[in-house]
């Protein structure tokens, strides 16, 4: 029992840290980057950065706290208490970095393009960090996943740009400037891309399907040489109707040259074919849960 209220306790101490790392992060991206340049790529920060261009007398973090207030009471209301307490502590958190790094530190260049590339890549990695706590940072985070609760067959991403993309236009006609516009939807694509490699890591897969009259052997080395999981699919000939196994793998798409070597050595007149898997869930990929927001 002693081992299990252990590893609990490193778990939420490593989330914690997680979770203020990806804040402030976060924090900075807004901070030195897209705030002084008036580029909004979506969510409450882009909306914060919008207003405070005509309502200055409020910094940009305490705004997008205050924006947060009535959309965290939502999410609350619909998934609990426990939400709560991870999100509203990242909307702590980036809010008050929001305004003390911006105080302390300033904008860090007015080329718009720099700014753009260089606030997506902070924003999308502290979001990704943030996602991977099991948090938010709020705003059209909680948004979204309440609209998923309703259209769980709308993909998150597709929402994701949806509600982000209306800011970045809001943005453009707000401003009166179509190149703020242009420039936040770089930072919002460029955002989304690296918040995904965080938020999933190295999780690009490949499947592959062997037909070979060696596949025993195949299956074996790959196990041992590539060290992935094999399975053997019951297979008939359509024209011949003869039965046969096919080998059917799952793994990181890093190791597939390893795994083609490992096929050609056994059998180089083995039939291979190699397809894209876009989501894989389970035993060292994602957690079932880990698309929703």
């Amino acid at each position: 029992m002693a081992k299990i209220d252990n590893k609990k306790l490193r778990k939420i101490i490593l989330d914690l840290i997680t979770l203020t790392l990806g804040s402030i992060i976060f924090a900075t991206g807004v901070a030195c980057f897209l705030d002084p340049n008036s580029i909004a790529p979506g969510g409450v920060s882009g909306i914060a950065i919008i207003i405070t261009k005509f309502i200055d007398i409020i910094p940009t973090g305490t705004l997008i706290a205050l924006i947060n207030v009535p959309i965290l009471l939502i999410g609350t209301w619909k998934f609990g208490i426990k939400f709560l307490a991870s999100t509203i502590y990242a909307v702590i958190v980036s809010s008050i970095a929001v305004n003390t790094i911006g105080a302390l530190i300033g904008p860090l260049t007015d080329n718009l393009l720099l700014a753009a590339v260089g606030g997506a890549v902070l924003v999308g990695t502290g979001v990704g960090l943030v996602f991977r706590t099991g948090a938010t940072t709020g705003g059209t985070d909680v948004i979204v996943k309440l609209l998923r609760t309703k259209w769980r067959h709308m993909p998150t991403g597709f929402v994701f740009s949806f509600v982000d993309g209306c800011v970045c236009v809001m943005s453009g006609i707000v401003f009166g400037n179509i190149e703020l516009m242009i420039y936040a939807g770089i930072a919002l694509m460029l955002q989304s891309m690296i918040m995904n490699k965080v938020l999933y890591g190295g999780d690009s897969a490949r499947m592959i399907y062997v037909i070979s009259k060696k596949n025993s052997e195949i299956a074996s080395r790959l196990m041992k040489e590539v060290d992935v999981g094999a399975t053997f699919v019951h297979g008939n000939g359509a024209y011949t109707g003869n039965e046969f196994e096919v080998l059917m793998v799952v793994m990181r798409a890093k190791l597939l040259p390893q795994a083609r070597d490992v096929v050609k050595q056994v059998d180089d007149r083995a039939f291979m074919i190699v397809t894209n898997a876009t989501s894989v869930f389970g035993q060292g990929f994602k957690k079932y849960d880990a698309e929703e927001v």
